[in-house]
């Protein structure tokens, strides 16, 4: 099918790899039903359900907060009506990989947290490890429910110039985005039902019950119905309407530090009817911030005595103290060798290529090709704290590159991928125009594993930008996966 009507009169994807349209722009098999279904609508009709997505968006307060902005913090959620759509011949692979991955990571996080045998046979550097300021010594040997360190996963994934999918980061500590990934769903299911039930789209709303399955079997204590809460850092995070979400559709307490309590070695949490026993804490703050007796003693933000409770077996974590090792951007250079130690298999999903600035050789190529290259710090996220090559000028090169000489173990860098594009709908020229997306799907680990079909498809809305952090101007999309190609 040739591109046909209004929309999509002037669509080019401009030598990307497109998700939905052939070299030869022609509209591949698995998108033909939605364009014609969004071309069918004319304009009128578009705008009109496209006005019904921001109401139901701001009615349901659906925010999240950019720091630093003369604008204001809080921000509606930008969302893009054109779902990314994934065959189930791709979601399958994807599936494998992750799941792959993930299991090497949690065999990684227990052998560091144990016996270090990864280590001692100089697989990684271990300094790498033992000075990664994410390494916890205050839990080493801790025995944990399913040997499992890191229980929600979120996997940045990005498709290349010639459609192959890598893996661009693991977040192993708070990933964020999921009740956005819900939101999406809802939103589209409403205002476009039609689509969704022609597509025959993988469901994705039992993720809140698959979470809450998955933290209850973490209970140290055999009762039937162990107490779940949500440990927020309070209003202020970025997250704070995640935390909200997640813990209504659980039917779980959203609690702050003040709110629980140490006494005689277990947690407690402070009620109308009085004092009650917690079993499972999803935390979302970070491992400074947790317990002031054990890390920073000046946060205000967590619970005094909670980590000794959580060292003697008596309240589980989610995820647990220490797992940002396992995120760390240098340590995902090596992620590739920790499938291969631990599983003996080679990696389904691979990496993008990755200089780190603690070698040497990869320092020097650092230092002479910045122009090319994405630098990033080893522990940055939300898109600060980094350097595109093709976005900057000399000078904010050279700035940056005195930071990277100062602290050079600090940085790694990656060269700048053509990441896929798909089609958006820009308001000011009323059309279709190609951006720039990843994806993060959502791992859930317990005794099993479960990856809800799909995840949060983010999309870079600045023109010809390669940034899809919210936080830097991104958005998102649905993102549907077949029942059946």
């Amino acid at each position: 099918m040739a591109i046909r009507g209004a929309f999509f009169k002037d669509y080019d994807s401009q030598n990307f790899f497109d998700e939905t349209f052939s070299p030869d722009q022609k509209v591949k098999t698995h998108y033909q039903k939605i364009l014609e279904m969004f071309e069918s609508y004319g304009e009128t009709e578009f705008q009109r359900r496209r006005a019904l997505v921001d109401l139901m968006f701001r009615n349901q307060g659906i925010t999240f907060t950019v720091y630093g902005d003369d604008k204001g913090t809080e921000r509606t959620f930008p969302f893009d009506p054109v779902p990314r759509i994934i065959s189930a011949k791709e979601w399958a692979h994807l599936e494998r990989g992750l799941k792959q991955r993930v299991k090497a990571l949690n065999l990684f996080l227990k052998d560091i947290y144990s016996q270090q045998e990864i280590l001692k046979d100089e697989i990684i550097p271990s300094s790498l490890v033992l000075s990664n300021p994410n390494f916890r010594r205050q839990v080493h040997g801790v025995e944990l429910p399913h040997n499992v360190y890191t229980h929600i996963v979120g996997c940045d994934l990005i498709r290349d110039g010639e459609g192959t999918y890598r893996v661009l980061e693991d977040n192993c500590r708070t990933p964020s985005g999921v009740s956005y990934m819900l939101a999406n769903r809802d939103v589209m299911a409403r205002c476009f039902p039609k689509m969704m039930s022609e597509e025959r789209v993988r469901p994705i709303r039992h993720y809140p019950i698959e979470l809450l399955e998955m933290l209850r079997s973490l209970s140290p204590r055999d009762v039937p119905n162990p107490t779940v809460v949500v440990l927020t850092p309070g209003q202020y995070n970025s997250a704070y309407f995640e935390h909200i979400y997640l813990a209504q559709q659980m039917g779980v307490e959203v609690v702050e530090g003040r709110d629980l309590f140490v006494d005689e070695g277990r947690v407690w949490m402070r009620t109308t009817r009085g004092k009650q026993q917690v079993d499972v804490i999803y935390r979302r703050i970070d491992d400074d911030f947790l317990d002031p007796v054990t890390f920073r003693p000046d946060s205000a933000l967590g619970v005094p005595g909670l980590v000794g409770a959580y060292r003697d077996g008596r309240v589980a974590l989610a995820n647990a103290v220490g797992t940002g090792v396992a995120d760390d951007k240098a340590t995902y250079a090596y992620v590739p060798k920790i499938i291969k130690y631990y599983l003996n298999e080679e990696a389904i999903l691979p990496n993008v290529q990755t200089f780190l600035g603690g070698e040497k050789d990869d320092l020097e190529y650092i230092l002479t090709h910045a122009s090319d290259l994405v630098i990033k710090e080893v522990g940055g996220a939300g898109g600060y704290g980094m350097l595109v090559g093709t976005e900057s000028n000399k000078g904010q090169r050279e700035t940056y590159l005195e930071n990277v000489r100062s602290n050079p173990s600090n940085y790694i860098a990656q060269p700048i991928i053509k990441l896929s594009r798909h089609p958006t709908y820009y308001p000011d020229s009323e059309q279709f125009e190609p951006c720039h997306i990843d994806l993060r799907p959502y791992i859930l680990v317990g005794e099993t594993m479960t990856i809800v079909p799909g995840g949060l498809t983010r999309v870079a809305l600045r023109r010809g930008s390669l940034v899809v952090n919210s936080s830097q101007g991104g958005g998102s999309k649905d993102t549907w996966v077949l029942e059946e190609d």
